[in-house]
């Protein structure tokens, strides 16, 4: 069986695609591909792998962060996400990060300068800033002693007198390492993905530092017999569908930057109401009125009658993709696209269980239960990633002010 692959179209780990989402900006190889990945995965965890793949865990950290040396002189650096733009962000004292961040941030670059130099970092990794040491809090949850850290939507918690527990007590810091970078100068690095890197550092007390990955997966039969059984029939279902959808559609939904941006958009609105799209017919038929109501807005916006006019031209268009056929076309990339998250949804509720630490909302009224932020998935031949995440419950709870965040003002 054929092995998924290229599900990363850049060459930085800097941004994902949902799985789902490969319908739309993958166009007939994306849905292809999703389709594969699946399988692939039904196929690792039922215990009948073909192709070797790995499982990262997307934690919910911030700021993304880098570290290594300068491919060019050696040097040790820090960096955020900006170490890829044309004015490169990277940082290799206190200095220059003092002249370039303050705040918040700030304070964590220089932590994790002072911190992970002598760790002997070869390339250049990246991961999640998950804590520093005024974030860890002793909490009690369901009767027992936490140490708990916060970081953005997900509180995670281990029992205080764990292993893990007295580890992370210890530390000044805690990273989740996910991603290795080769090549000869920055522009032109590539990442790798699934790989360890903890064990190839030198170990600090005063770093807590994980790898993503979970290891182990391959031929491991995590996935009940109904389970693969349910998910072998969404795909087959997938893959009937997926034959009904007009190829061109796919391909324009591809390449139309704006077509793309706006099916996206408008599927996001369902997401962050915490609803699935259940009416896919009706959800179809909604997008002329969601472009029409859109493009309003933007027309208003202008106030001369030459501005106005460039907005009708974009509007009408966009509107010229939305024939009577192509409405089915999108009818049926919803229905593809639902199976594909219910494939998912069995997927990620199994992976959820094998995770060492427990995870939580903060609410009000106390903690509540959630998943992990999500996973990736790394076809560890070709090394494409493409992540899975429950976004009907982190959406829902990164959306909601009911939520509390790790930025939140306790009171």
């Amino acid at each position: 069986m054929k092995n998924f692959n290229n599900f990363l179209a850049e060459s930085k780990n800097t941004h994902m695609t949902h799985i789902e989402d490969l319908v739309l900006d993958g166009g007939v190889k994306g849905a292809r591909q999703a389709i594969l990945a699946l399988r692939s995965m039904r196929d690792m965890l039922s215990g009948n792998a073909k192709a070797p793949m790995d499982i990262t865990v997307k934690w919910d950290g911030a700021p993304a962060l880098f570290a290594g040396e300068d491919p060019e002189t050696g040097e040790f650096f820090v960096a955020k996400k900006g170490i890829f733009a044309k004015k490169k962000a990277i940082y290799r004292n206190h200095a220059e990060i003092d002249a370039d961040t303050s705040g918040d941030l700030n304070k964590k670059l220089k932590l994790a300068y002072d911190y992970l130099k002598p760790l002997g970092i070869k390339g250049i990794i990246q991961g999640d800033f998950m804590f520093e040491k005024k974030d860890l809090k002793k909490e009690k949850i369901n009767g027992e002693s936490h140490i708990t850290f916060h970081p953005n939507t997900i509180v995670y918690a281990v029992p205080t007198k764990s292993q893990i527990g007295k580890e992370i007590s210890k530390a000044e810091l805690g990273i989740v390492w996910h991603t290795t970078y080769s090549g000869g100068t920055l522009e032109t690095m590539r990442a790798e993905f699934g790989k360890e890197i903890v064990p190839k550092l030198k170990k600090s007390s005063k770093v807590w530092m994980v790898d993503a990955t979970l290891r182990d997966l391959s031929g491991t039969a995590t996935l009940t017999a109904q389970d693969s059984l349910d998910i072998s029939k969404k795909l087959s279902d997938a893959g009937k569908i997926f034959k009904k959808i007009a190829s061109g559609a796919l391909k324009e939904i591809e390449k139309n930057k704006e077509l793309n941006l706006i099916i996206n958009v408008y599927n996001n609105t369902k997401v962050r109401e915490g609803q699935r799209i259940s009416n896919t017919k009706s959800h179809a038929t909604g997008l002329v009125m969601f472009v029409n109501n859109r493009y309003a807005k933007e027309i208003d916006k202008r106030s001369t009658q030459k501005g106005k006019d460039i907005q009708i031209q974009k509007r009408d268009e966009l509107l010229d993709f939305f024939s009577k056929q192509n409405i089915k076309n999108l009818k049926l990339i919803f229905d593809l696209q639902n199976l594909i998250i219910d494939s998912k949804l069995i997927i990620i509720n199994k992976l959820n269980k094998l995770s060492k630490i427990d995870t939580f909302v903060k609410t009000k009224n106390g903690f509540k239960v959630t998943g992990v932020e999500g996973f990736v998935a790394i076809d560890r031949l070709e090394g494409g990633a493409v992540k899975l995440v429950d976004r009907m419950e982190f959406s829902t709870n990164n959306f909601s002010k009911d939520i509390i965040k790790g930025w939140d003002n306790p009171g």
